[in-house]
């Protein structure tokens, strides 16, 4: 099994109005909110490395702290309990 088949859960905390509204125009794309969730953190990550993801690759040569806000890395937890 490749690491793209496996799941875990990433729990978010939103508003709202703001989850509504997003799952409305997900559904008018005919994608699931997961679905563009993934495409969008996979587009961020890409954005953050300057590189295609390749989950593989990825794993191996990430950095403990490369996918963690640079507060959190620095101590401020308190960032990454912020409603987006």
């Amino acid at each position: 099994m490749t690491l793209e088949e496996r799941t875990a859960r990433l729990t978010i905390l939103i508003d709202p109005r703001k989850k509504a509204f997003f799952e409305r125009l997900c559904a008018e794309e005919d994608a699931t909110p997961s679905q563009v969730v993934r495409r969008l953190i996979r587009r961020y990550i890409e954005e953050r490395t300057g590189q295609p993801w390749v989950p593989e690759a990825t794993a191996k040569a990430a950095p403990d702290d490369a996918a963690r806000p640079s507060e959190v890395a620095s101590g401020d937890r308190s960032a990454s309990r912020r409603r987006v």
